[in-house]
């Protein structure tokens, strides 16, 4: 096979191993939450450690890659991964859950940079540097990883018992390992802290950072309590179900949404949408408060459905777009780049499915996704104000101070074209 499919093979698997990270946790959590013996809080709790790991990871892993090169970073992601898993799979207590969701984050914040900045990269050099619907199309990939992770999870607990059900995810994420060995990348770019504090004075890194905040903080509430919140609405509109269909049909209703993601994000990719950009963000933030809205008071669980359903089409192309609009002002994009502005992103998911596992535990997780009506808002607002900022290059000829700094982002063909 030709290196440079296997090379895109291995930015796929990373877009695909953050959609099984990012879908862990919410996909076992009715098994493991009466396991370990927590509440919501507790609960709540390790999505937060989860995430602040997956903060710190960020940046440093966008600087390994730069200093290191795509190939160390793809392995340490998968393997890191994979054992998270297999210890989820064995933990009896909410410390041991703590520790596994701290590796977990390392492991998805490689995987993450490896699909985010080779995937696009490899897919961008066959849409003629389209980085928008580019990243579209490989976060596809994260989407398929969101969906088969409870779909299979809601399987296996009807047949294994819950530790051989959870450690076959493990065993899932390892495989992408053997990718990594006869795939060519491109050289390693290098670090620098200069390079680093030049892409922190540009406006366009701080409010694609800040749009990435309230994205993320959706996202990650809907994949760590849409089951959940599945789990309530079913029970409360079937009470005779079994407890193992209750818990399997809760975790299809993340399947749902994972699916919608995936249609919506190949649905933008194919098209050419991507270039009303910022416009695309706000509308589907508009589009998604009104969903959550409803969201706090169905009571159907075909309708509970619908709306997962929909929550993952508005949603879809928000992430990758952000991500290929940033990359495009930049005139390319970078480990560090995509690390800093995924970095603060990410503190939205270490406050916000917290603050709706305290309110779940006076009231229901159903009642606290409220809590995310601010932050649809507040996107809306800042995708605008991205889409209108200058590029990064078109402002270097207009201010002096500027082309040091827009040195420091490389092309995108130039770094993240394979050799053969």
């Amino acid at each position: 096979m030709d290196h440079n499919v296997w090379t895109l093979i291995v930015g796929l698997s990373g877009a695909f191993g953050l959609g099984m990270c990012f879908a862990m946790l919410g996909s076992i959590a009715v098994k493991m939450m009466p396991r370990m013996n927590i509440d919501s809080a507790k609960f709540g709790s390790m999505i937060s450690a989860f995430m602040f790991a997956c903060l710190i990871a960020s940046l440093v892993v966008g600087t390994l890659q730069d200093k290191l090169g795509f190939q160390a970073v793809a392995i340490i992601g998968f393997v890191a991964a994979a054992v998270s898993v297999l210890i989820l799979a064995n933990a009896k207590d909410y410390n041991a859950g703590a520790i596994a969701c701290v590796l977990l984050g390392v492991g998805a914040m490689a995987c993450n940079t490896t699909g985010n900045v080779l995937g696009t990269a490899v897919v961008g050099q066959m849409l003629k540097n389209n980085p928008a619907a580019a990243n579209n199309l490989v976060n596809v990939c994260f989407g398929l990883g969101l969906f088969l992770t409870p779909f299979v999870v809601s399987f296996l607990f009807q047949k294994l018992p819950y530790e051989k059900a959870v450690s076959v995810l493990g065993i899932i994420l390892l495989v992408p390992v053997l990718f990594t060995l006869p795939a060519k990348y491109p050289a390693a770019q290098g670090f620098t802290l200069a390079s680093a504090f030049a892409l922190l004075k540009q406006p366009v890194t701080i409010v694609a950072a800040l749009v990435l905040f309230c994205y993320i903080a959706l996202e990650s509430s809907f994949t760590n309590w849409l089951a959940p919140f599945g789990k309530e609405v079913i029970s409360k509109a079937q009470p005779g179900m079994p407890t193992a269909q209750l818990d399997a049909s809760a975790a299809r209703m993340l399947s749902v949404f994972a699916i919608a993601m995936m249609v919506g994000r190949l649905i933008t990719g194919l098209t050419a949408i991507t270039n009303a950009g910022g416009w695309l963000i706000a509308g589907s933030a508009v589009i998604a408060a009104v969903v959550i809205l409803i969201m706090t008071g169905v009571t159907g669980s075909g309708a509970a459905f619908a709306l997962a359903a929909v929550s993952g089409l508005v949603f879809a192309p928000a992430f990758p777009t952000t991500v290929g609009v940033t990359f495009g002002k930049f005139g390319g994009g970078s480990g560090s780049l995509f690390g800093i502005i995924f970095a603060v992103g990410l503190l939205g998911a270490v406050i916000v499915p917290k603050a709706i596992g305290n309110m779940a535990k006076g009231a229901s997780v159903q009642k606290a996704l409220k809590l995310l009506l601010p932050a649809c808002v507040v996107l809306a607002i800042l995708a605008v104000v991205l889409h209108k900022l200058p590029n990064v290059a078109s402002a270097a000829e207009s201010e002096p101070s500027a082309p040091a700094a827009a040195e420091t982002a490389p092309a995108p063909s130039a770094p993240a074209q394979p050799q053969p």
